[in-house]
Parts: C-alpha cells; sequence; structure tokens
C-alpha cells in the first residue's frame, strides 16, 4: 500500500462569500486544466487531464464541546497513468 505524500495543505475560516467566490475561481481553472495554488512562498502546479474523478461526501460528526460539525468534502482525483481514450462505443 502506497503512502500519502502531502504537497501542499491549507486551512483557514473565511465567509460563505469568500468560500464561493474561490470554489467559482477554483471551478474555472479544473476547466481550463491547470490549477496553480500558492500561499507564501508555498506554491503547486496541477495539470489535469480532460477526464477525473469526483467524489462527493456529506457528513455529520458530533463533537464533546461543539455539538455537530457538519461537513461537505468534494475530492478530484486523476491518475498519471489514466487512459485517455474515452469510453467505449460502438461503431
Amino acid at each position: 500500500m502506497g503512502k500519502d505524500l502531502i504537497l501542499f495543505k491549507n486551512k483557514e475560516h473565511k465567509s460563505r462569500k469568500e468560500v464561493s467566490d474561490f470554489l467559482r475561481q477554483l471551478a474555472d481553472k479544473v476547466s481550463d486544466g491547470k490549477v496553480q495554488l500558492r500561499q507564501g512562498q508555498e506554491e503547486v502546479i496541477l495539470d489535469l487531464p480532460e477526464n477525473i474523478i469526483m467524489e462527493v461526501e456529506v457528513k455529520d460528526k458530533e463533537k464533546a464541546k461543539k455539538g455537530i460539525q457538519h461537513q461537505l468534502e468534494i475530492e478530484i482525483k486523476w491518475y498519471d497513468n489514466s487512459d485517455e481514450r474515452g469510453p467505449i462505443e460502438l461503431g
């Protein structure tokens, strides 16, 4: 089993509007196929293939002091050696 290598990580409090603005900008970058993330001197550039895997997960977690924590995760995955030929078609 392989190990995770974290290339970039960020966690910060933002307003709902700030989050939605960031997600719109991110969506445009995903559509273009290139995402660049920067924070200070830290930077990572992602070249996305045409076909990617998207997972959406919603969960609740009981926190002892703060109550229920709600979480929405949107995860985008791809493989370096993915087959880019597209779906099978009948000729």
